[in-house]
């Protein structure tokens, strides 16, 4: 989608992004603050394995119970 087409979110209204402030939400439960850490690049270097999982093992209850890879069709 080009800039000129691209449609924003009104501020103060989350609903309209869903999808992104729950993933956010897991972000922050499951990732950001779920264990102590030395640094943020501790944290930082953790994010790689948390997506993976995230993606490719972790069920979804809006996918039933599917992660988000099995969506794909495969190329």
């Amino acid at each position: 989608m080009s800039q000129r087409n691209a449609r924003l979110t009104v501020h103060g209204r989350p609903w309209q992004n869903g999808k992104v402030e729950r993933f956010n939400r897991t972000l922050a439960s499951e990732w950001a603050y779920r264990q102590v850490v030395a640094n943020n690049n501790e944290r930082t270097a953790a994010l790689p394995d948390f997506l993976d999982d995230y993606n490719h093992r972790r069920r979804h209850t809006a996918l039933g119970g599917q992660p988000p890879i099995s969506r794909l069709s495969p190329t």
